[in-house]
């Protein structure tokens, strides 16, 4: 049986590989340029990023990697789950819920007013998985980025 816990550093060559194999699912192989060193600094020493990994004799199956945000509305943090990630082969056991679940708790544990992330429109399986614990879908707003170049434009403005 599996169980849930906060990551630790010794994990991050084991984030690495979920990332890369998130990235190859998503079809965004090009875009996940990330690095132990860059891993380490936020997660480990900034401690901005956090992740849960459900492990499970010695091996880890799964991760679900998040940060705080804050909403001006609700006068409170809430949660922002940027990645969930289970291996194929151990998926349809529960893990995504699982890490869905202590995600949730903490939220509330920590008065938090909202557990919300972005999925890609194409992805049926997540969507569906997302609807069938409640979720609903934000419809309505759009994703903006600057980064790269624009960023570096951005602040020059």
């Amino acid at each position: 049986m599996y169980a849930i816990r906060e990551a630790k550093e010794e994990d991050i060559d084991d984030l690495l590989r979920i990332i890369d194999a998130l990235a190859e699912y998503e079809h965004l192989k090009s875009e996940a340029v990330g690095s132990r060193e860059l891993m380490k600094k936020w997660f480990f020493d900034k401690k901005v990023a956090h992740a849960l990994v459900a492990q499970e004799d010695g091996k880890i199956l799964a991760s679900a990697v998040y940060f705080y945000n804050y909403s001006t509305f609700l006068t409170k943090a809430g949660v922002y789950l940027e990645d969930l990630f289970v291996y194929p082969e151990h998926r349809k056991r529960g893990i995504g819920k699982a890490l869905i679940r202590e995600l949730a708790k903490r939220a509330i544990e920590e008065d938090c007013g909202r557990l919300e992330w972005s999925c890609l429109d194409w992805n049926e399986s997540s969507i569906g998985f997302y609807r069938s614990i409640g979720a609903r879908s934000m419809d309505g707003w759009t994703t903006y980025r600057l980064e790269g170049e624009t960023l570096k434009g951005a602040a020059k403005l």
